[in-house]
């Protein structure tokens, strides 16, 4: 008996002699165990990675909308205050006091009638979109007309809705957000309309904007108000840059004037540090102009050297458009705007040369930013038919992003919990997906090393807080 013991005891110490290292685990160590314990066996421990990942610090959210990622709470706390109301028939806030407001709702009334509250949830948000009956869009119809019902109050109340943001950021270990914030200053002009093809039509148009007043008030309106909305947003645990947006689907002369006037704002306020365009991608006119629009940034971006370009690029999936739809947006996003990070990428199994175009993202260090969320929503893709597994396997870097939280109801640390649940991963990946997020971000390289030097301070905290819990 006493033989058998003295096996089991030393058996058990040689097991335990291989399975640590011969010094001390550093924090770093145990916190690494810790995560692979939790993504392996039979499936991954989704509520204790949930735990992990909203207390992980997560540098930064590159890819991110700001009315997309308001809440509905949020934006009927603003239409109580301004005295709007929403009508009960197209879910629209009403802004017009003086309009025939026999179909809409106050505030006060929508939260004393639970149906329509939520109904109201269902429309402002994709809350509940597959679990109940009520007649609805397809999935990319309801998530983009979302933002024309709340529209009324996207644009209101700028600052109360950083600080939101910021405290929201903040509690889920989140210290810097580069958002796309708000619709870049819009000119048309009939002359123009229908005839800009080629950089001669391109720099007689720009020469025309920028003579005009009104294109110079607009620009520097559209500065102030970054400036008044972002008053107290820094300091030294938070940082938010921001990005005007193109709308895709735009006559093409007002789609110029929206780029010109953003490649203007950004080569004047420092906020300001990217240019990007937004919409559907598959819609006809979005489609259409998509060439068009892109030698339109080629022609900015030689006007404007420095402003760099973050562009929706390929966010497409087989069967929303013929398939030649799907060969050239990331090519043309890189070749031809020169794009320096691309926003979902979603079409690069179908991109005519796609080894190249991967080749060409790993050489030239330009991310993509993934958004699992909405990808499966707008998209109906996910698991192991996202790309993101072509990414990784050809060394292309990229980085995990939230899109809209307000309207798919989530989180960027959810974002983390995905990707962790859904593809074999590691501790160090994360982390690497966490520093490369400030790492690619447009900000000024002083305030790049300054929130890298946080992020190293905040993981130590972090891996010393698990560390203590397992002992």
């Amino acid at each position: 008996m006493q033989k058998n013991l003295t096996g089991m005891v030393v058996a058990a110490a040689i097991a335990a002699a291989f399975a640590a290292p011969a010094g001390a685990a550093s924090n770093a160590e145990i916190t690494a165990r810790h995560f692979a314990s939790l993504v392996s066996g039979p499936a991954p421990k989704t509520a204790e990675l949930a735990m992990f990942f909203n207390n992980m610090p997560k540098g930064a959210d590159l890819h991110h909308h700001y009315s997309g990622s308001i809440y509905a709470e949020q934006y009927l706390e603003w239409v109580d205050k301004l005295g709007y109301c929403v009508d009960k028939t197209s879910w629209v806030v009403q802004t017009d006091k003086a309009a025939d407001r026999k179909h809409c709702a106050t505030v006060a009334e929508l939260e004393k009638d639970p149906l329509a509250y939520r109904s109201l949830m269902h429309k402002w948000s994709t809350m509940d979109f597959y679990n109940h009956s009520e007649d609805q869009l397809a999935p990319d119809l309801a998530f983009f007309t979302t933002f024309l019902r709340f529209d009324g109050v996207a644009s209101t109340n700028g600052n109360d809705g950083q600080k939101r943001l910021k405290e929201r950021a903040i509690a889920e270990n989140v210290g810097y957000i580069e958002t796309v914030f708000e619709i870049a200053p819009i000119t048309f002009d009939a002359e123009f309309d229908g005839k800009l093809s080629d950089d001669a039509s391109f720099a007689a148009y720009l020469a025309k904007l920028e003579a005009s007043p009104a294109f110079n008030k607009s620009i520097a309106d559209y500065s102030a108000y970054v400036d008044s909305s972002s008053a107290g947003i820094d300091d030294e645990n938070f940082t938010m840059r921001y990005q005007p947006f193109v709308l895709r689907f735009l006559s093409p002369s007002i789609v110029f004037s929206q780029m010109a006037a953003g490649f203007k704002i950004a080569s004047q306020n420092p906020k300001v540090v990217s240019v990007n365009i937004v919409g559907a991608e598959h819609y006809p006119v979005s489609m259409r102009d998509y060439r068009l629009h892109m030698r339109m940034y080629q022609f900015l971006s030689a006007k404007y050297p420095n402003v760099k370009l973050s562009l929706h690029a390929g966010e497409l999936a087989l069967g929303q458009v013929p398939p030649e739809g799907l060969k050239f947006h990331i090519a043309e996003a890189l070749e031809v705007a020169g794009a320096k990070r691309i926003g979902h990428g979603m079409d690069i199994a179908h991109e005519r040369q796609p080894l190249a175009i991967l080749k060409k993202m790993r050489e030239k260090n330009i991310p993509v930013e993934v958004n699992l969320t909405s990808n499966e929503f707008i998209l109906g893709v996910k698991g192991e038919a996202h790309p993101v597994n072509i990414y990784r396997k050809y060394g292309v870097p990229f980085v995990l992003s939230s899109d809209d939280t307000g309207v798919s109801r989530n989180t960027l640390s959810n974002e983390y919990l995905l990707f962790a649940s859904r593809y074999k991963t590691s501790y160090a990946e994360v982390k690497k997906l966490s520093y490369d997020s400030i790492r690619f971000g447009f900000l000024a390289d002083a305030d790049k090393q300054r929130l890298l030097k946080q992020l190293d301070a905040r993981f130590g905290k972090f891996e010393s807080d698990v560390a203590t819990s397992l002992k």
